[in-house]
């Protein structure tokens, strides 16, 4: 497979062609996560539509159903968890609570406040897709090894560290 080329080494031959005083090697990689990024987005795409759902919406019902009971979280937190603007996470709200996934409701600790939960019909709706969510993910990487998947994951987590991506906690324990 290493012999075939991709449309990242067409870019990068018509860089080297055109300016062959510049590295462009960073293309092969930014490029491919970047493209990959777009395909792997397509791919899952297919999934979420046989569910009825966009993949903003799992974003947001995975992120309660993985944090666990409750499974609810404050706007802001889940502005954090899924790196959209408050507007946004305002409008998702919106559009999931009009679907009946998700309900807004009072904060037990500060009644200033209130939660985005889960509900019932949220939480059967993200255990049926999330199975198959990784399958599908499953069959993206399909075609690495399981030593060249550890080694892409570390690589990859390295970079996403180096853009300042932490593991902040949504909660402290």
């Amino acid at each position: 497979m290493a012999s075939q080329r991709d449309a990242v080494d067409r870019i990068v031959r018509e860089w080297n062609t055109v300016r062959p005083d510049l590295d462009v090697s960073p293309i092969e990689i930014v490029g491919r996560i970047s493209r990959l990024s777009r395909l792997i987005d397509r791919e899952l795409a297919i999934n979420f539509a046989e569910h009825g759902i966009e993949d903003w919406m799992y974003d947001v019902l995975a992120t309660l159903r993985r944090i666990g009971e409750p499974h609810e979280l404050t706007p802001g937190e889940l502005v954090r968890q899924t790196m959209v603007t408050t507007g946004a996470i305002t409008n998702r709200i919106d559009r999931l609570e009009q679907r009946g996934l998700v309900e807004r409701v009072s904060s037990a600790t500060d009644r200033r406040s209130i939660n985005i939960h889960l509900t019932p019909d949220g939480l059967a709706l993200v255990e049926h897709v999330v199975a198959s969510h990784l399958a599908a993910e499953q069959r993206i990487i399909g075609s690495l090894s399981q030593r060249q998947r550890s080694a892409l994951a570390t690589a990859l987590r390295e970079l996403a560290l180096d853009l300042r991506d932490d593991d902040t906690p949504l909660r402290k324990p």
